[in-house]
């Protein structure tokens, strides 16, 4: 039997941003971990104006070949990990924007967070977006991974390597996620450390 696939989703879409050196840090993981079949997906990639959908995604009606292009990609999915950036005390407008575009894509599928910033370490960016995992009928994992001083921790084009509680976490989050995967994929789950 092949393994769920896990999209690691990188948020940002900002010129040097260091959420891909973070999100490539979580493959790895999710690599060593096993549970998945992990995929990076660049939210700057996908090419994703402003929602410009003449109906509400709900409807599933898309007439733009970029939305339907992010639809078979979410779809491809069985559980999703964004790595998110903290702008101004919040989540960023790409993330939120290709949440918005589709809906029932992502209905029903299990979700993580690692986010990064300064101080707050982007969790009021987590804080923000877990309604809008809710409403899309998500399955939230009640934990995120925060990176605090994402200045410090990586520089834009290094490498993001991580750190004891940051790896601990990461391992935490897959563990909840390949559980809630497996059951809502009515399988008998894994053993995991979930405490």
């Amino acid at each position: 039997m092949s393994k769920p696939v896990l999209q690691i989703i990188v948020g940002s879409t900002r010129p040097g941003r260091v959420g891909t050196a973070v999100a490539e840090w979580f493959q790895s993981l999710a690599v060593k971990h096993d549970a998945f079949a992990p995929l990076l997906i660049e939210l700057a990639d996908m090419g994703l104006p402003l929602y410009d959908e003449p109906k509400p995604p709900r409807l599933g009606k898309y007439v733009h070949e970029h939305t339907r292009r992010w639809s078979q990609t979410v779809l491809a999915a069985d559980a999703f990990v964004f790595v998110v950036p903290e702008y101004n005390h919040g989540y960023n407008a790409a993330t939120k924007n290709a949440l918005d575009f589709l809906h029932n894509e992502w209905r029903g599928k299990p979700v993580g967070f690692v986010s990064y910033g300064a101080a707050a370490a982007g969790a009021r960016a987590v804080q923000g977006l877990l309604p809008v995992v809710a409403a899309l009928g998500m399955l939230s994992s009640g934990r995120a991974v925060t990176i605090p001083q994402i200045a410090r921790a990586v520089r834009p084009g290094e490498p993001y390597t991580g750190n004891e509680r940051a790896d601990e976490g990461a391992a935490l989050l897959l563990d909840e996620l390949s559980t809630f995967t497996e059951l809502l994929a009515g399988r008998k789950p894994k053993s995991t450390n979930t405490e």
